[in-house]
């Protein structure tokens, strides 16, 4: 390959519009975000509620304080030993796809799952939700507080997980995002690039006789 080939690559990057990588960069991401929506199976979310309720030798306060500390034991290794039994599967799959939530204001856990089958995502949760109740009465003639089942997770008929839409939408934004760092980055022209070379000047037949009869 000659330098004059390799010189050329350059110059052809550096003689694009500055816009061309940016577009570029957007549908190569919305078409990589519409594959991955496309392939994807969809996810379904179900939660289930306990709420911690505090005996006569306790108040409001400790109340939501100990539903605090349930809402982080939620999904421990203890618990989700026990919820395995009523959900029907390992304890890998419950850690992974099972998370809780709990409130500053209101002594109450959330306990959430994730499954791409519905069925599925609503027994996990039950299934954590009631091995946390079990685990909080066993103490609760110490803690003097309760939980109790708030509302049960029930099988949800909508997807969690992103459309298709919103997917595309995220890939041609972070194309867009990547096409603009390229064009920081990409070569840019030298001034002897952006004027054109200017032919060498050959002496007329009147400067050249003056030249040849001065030698």
């Amino acid at each position: 390959m000659t330098d004059n080939h390799r010189s050329s690559r350059p110059f052809r990057l550096r003689a694009l519009p500055a816009w061309s990588l940016v577009a570029a960069g957007v549908v190569a991401g919305g078409l990589l975000g519409v594959e991955y929506g496309v392939v994807r199976p969809p996810a379904y979310t179900a939660t289930s509620y306990v709420i911690a309720v505090h005996t006569s030798k306790a108040d409001t306060a400790s109340a939501l304080g100990f539903a605090q500390a349930y809402g982080r034991v939620a999904t421990q290794l203890a618990v989700l030993a026990d919820a395995q039994v009523w959900a029907g599967v390992p304890v890998n799959t419950l850690r992974d796809n099972v998370h809780s939530e709990t409130s500053p204001d209101a002594p109450m856990v959330a306990v959430s799952a994730t499954s791409v089958r519905p069925a599925l995502a609503a027994d996990m949760a039950n299934a954590v939700a009631r091995a946390l109740t079990r685990h909080a009465d066993d103490i609760a003639a110490e803690t003097h507080v309760q939980l109790l089942q708030f509302s049960r997770a029930v099988q949800p008929t909508a997807p969690s997980s992103a459309s298709v839409k919103v997917t595309a939408l995220v890939g041609a934004s972070a194309g867009g995002l990547l096409g603009t760092l390229g064009l920081l980055v990409r070569p840019r022209r030298r001034p002897e690039e952006e004027q054109p070379a200017r032919p060498a000047s050959v002496p007329g037949p009147a400067v050249a006789a003056d030249a040849h009869g001065k030698v």
